[in-house]
């Protein structure tokens, strides 16, 4: 029999191919393309003005770290709509503010266009003024774009991003024949982009509502500026400090080493624009496949070694030959050396980037944050090793060596965990799924079993009754009882994804291996790195040195009262992706545990709630890793300044 996850994983795999092989063969083309650019403008130009030039370029590229956020969330959400109207939908309302956001950064570029020259050490300000023209056209053309990927668009993408090569050498190379020089050059990238602007207009379905609600939309939209103000850093921070630092002439050499790195990482572009919306329009088991990961990491792999090597034995009269006299680099260290250690430096960033990219086309993943993070660590290394141009790019091979190992050791272990726990998935469906219940209720059933706690103690006498007796239906009940529950558990809370759904559920006895205790304190000894609830049951049950822990007098008590009736207990709440995945405990491991000791009795005695997410793995509680624990930790400091019992106060004032 054919097993249907791995053929679709194979299909998945074979789309990723398909559409990486269109983009790459756009890529080709484009790179053909810049590199007859640059052949043109630093023949013309010489060196230092070539490296003028390119330097007001790099700054586009680093403003781009804003028109790349909008093209990867336009195509992670698009992508993840269904209907063609609710693709149209998101895709207009990201436009609008792209436009906005774009026109702002223009203004701001155009006012301060002295300072920004200055810095960079450009002698001609307008340079700078025509850039900022592109800017304002260049944001929107990032939507456009994504708009298009998240479709699965590539051939349309591929020939957009061939234009805008097209455009920039044409009208480069007719300004300056026009003897234009580098003001022409700058102008003509400014015109390439709106011209690639206008070249795409979407085909739209009529207006529906907007299907994206505003805070998924913003924390998106967080998550893919974080990452690509940490990728056009990393990328382009060293042209800028190089010019900065050292002379006109060698910061134009730099400027052609670069080339090379801008290349490749176009290529592996490629490769990451192809599986981002792929993997983000795939369902859950078809993405966990290792073979679908492996796919893009072998294609990068492939196409960074094999630039590397070619530089390695490429001749340095060929640069000569390309790029004129001025570009000869004397000694051992010449100019195809430095390029292929900077092939090598691209290549090792270029795997980290679709690492973090395949999280994030699926879940807001934390792995931006450390590339942004050691961004910063990239700018320092350069800034304090810069004896030569060698010594730059060796530094920031070192540090993107971090980077990859930082990113790649907890991916792979996380792969490897997930991998395990979908073999064994489908020997469990614990539970049944009875009615929906609303996120009051839940709150209600969790206060209950928890109001003995001294947090409480003070509100005993005045909030029992709603406690113990709650109304559901009268509101001002509900609102009071969420800010006492706030009051000891907001932090835990506050990561269960917003999209939960909640049901009444029956447990099944005979699967109940599916569910999990939650990973704390003496459960970690009892579970021995299986925190599976029969595991731990059985050890309770087999080894006597366990019942001289104080924690089994709390369970002989919650058996006792079981045994009566258990009706004053409250539900025990678990949680989870679906109800066919395994479930973890978020409140109630002391009464499950009793009652399957007190089996049979037991069990049929505890009622049972369960909230379950598509996105429940990025909560700490249900999946505890690096990424989930480090997810929490910001989370809490971004609450600091919230005080649940100074809310509370003022309801019960209110309340009278």
């Amino acid at each position: 029999m054919v097993n249907i996850s791995s053929s679709r994983a194979q299909s998945l795999q074979a789309r990723i191919v398909s559409g990486s092989f269109i983009l790459l063969s756009g890529s080709c083309i484009t790179a053909a393309i810049n590199l007859g650019y640059n052949i043109v403008i630093a023949r013309d130009l010489g060196p230092k003005v070539f490296g003028h030039a390119t330097v007001v370029y790099t700054l586009l590229i680093l403003l781009s770290a804003v028109t790349l956020s909008f093209q990867i969330v336009s195509a992670k959400v698009v992508a993840q709509q269904t209907a063609p109207e609710e693709k149209a939908a998101a895709y207009r309302a990201f436009h609008r503010s792209a436009w906005a956001c774009g026109l702002t950064v223009a203004v701001v570029l155009y006012l301060f266009q002295s300072q920004v020259s200055g810095f960079l050490n450009v002698p001609d300000p307008a340079l700078v003024a025509l850039i900022a023209a592109g800017t304002a056209f260049y944001v929107p053309l990032g939507c456009r774009r994504g708009f298009i990927q998240g479709t699965c668009g590539f051939r349309s993408l591929a020939i957009n991003l061939a234009l805008e090569g097209f455009a920039r050498l044409g009208g480069s190379y007719l300004l300056l024949l026009f003897g234009f020089g580098a003001r022409g050059v700058i102008a003509a990238n400014a015109a390439a982009i709106a011209l690639c602007y206008i070249a795409i207009p979407p085909r739209l379905g009529r207006r529906v509502p907007n299907p994206i609600c505003r805070s998924r939309a913003v924390g998106e939209t967080l998550q893919a500026l974080s990452f690509f103000s940490g990728q056009v850093l990393i990328n382009n921070c060293d042209i800028v400090l190089v010019k900065h630092l050292f002379p006109s002439r060698e910061a134009g050499l730099y400027a052609a080493v670069a080339m090379v790195g801008r290349v490749i990482f176009s290529f592996s572009t490629a490769v990451v624009n192809t599986t981002f919306p792929l993997i983000a329009g795939a369902p859950r088991e078809r993405r966990q496949d290792f073979r679908v990961i492996a796919t893009p990491l072998l294609l990068v792999s492939g196409i960074g070694a094999a630039f590397a090597v070619a530089l390695c034995f490429t001749p340095p009269s060929v640069w000569t030959m390309l790029f004129g006299s001025g570009f000869r680099v004397a000694g051992r260290y010449g100019l195809s050396y430095l390029q292929a250690i900077y092939a090598l430096k691209t290549l090792v960033y270029s795997l980290s980037v679709v690492l973090i990219c395949y999280e994030m086309s699926y879940k807001i993943a934390n792995t931006n944050w450390i590339q942004l993070a050691f961004s910063g660590i990239l700018i320092a290394g350069i800034c304090e090793y810069h004896s030569s141009l060698r010594a730059v790019i060796f530094v920031q091979l070192v540090i993107l060596c971090g980077l990859f190992v930082s990113v790649a050791v907890p991916f792979f272990i996380g792969t490897l965990a997930k991998s395990e726990e979908q073999n064994s998935r489908a020997r469990y469906t614990p539970v049944r799924l009875v009615r929906r219940v609303s996120e009051d209720h839940v709150i209600a059933e969790f206060l209950r079993s928890d109001f003995n706690c001294p947090e409480f103690e003070q509100y005993g006498s005045s909030l029992r009754e709603i406690v113990m007796n709650p109304n559901l239906d009268d509101p001002g009940e509900n609102v009071r009882r969420r800010a006492l529950f706030f009051k000891r558990h907001l932090s835990l809370w506050s990561e269960i994804p917003v999209d939960t759904e909640w049901y009444e559920v029956e447990v099944d006895e005979a699967e109940i291996g599916g569910i999990r205790v939650f990973p704390r304190a003496h459960w970690r000894k009892l579970a021995r790195g299986e925190f599976s609830i029969t595991r731990v049951v059985r050890t309770i049950r087999t080894q006597g040195r366990w019942k001289r822990m104080p924690f089994l007098l709390r369970l002989n008590s919650i058996a006792r009262r079981l045994k009566d009736g258990g009706n004053e207990l409250g539900a025990v709440i678990l949680i989870g992706v679906s109800a066919n995945d395994p479930l973890t405990i978020l409140d109630g491991n002391h009464r499950l545990v009793a009652a399957l000791l007190a089996s049979p009795c037991g069990l049929p005695r505890l009622r049972f709630v369960c909230g379950l997410s598509p996105r429940m793995t990025e909560c700490c509680w249900y999946n505890t890793s690096v990424s989930t624990l480090f997810r929490y930790g910001k989370n809490v400091l971004s609450r600091v300044i919230r005080n649940p019992a100074a809310d509370l106060t003022e309801l019960l004032k209110d309340a009278g």
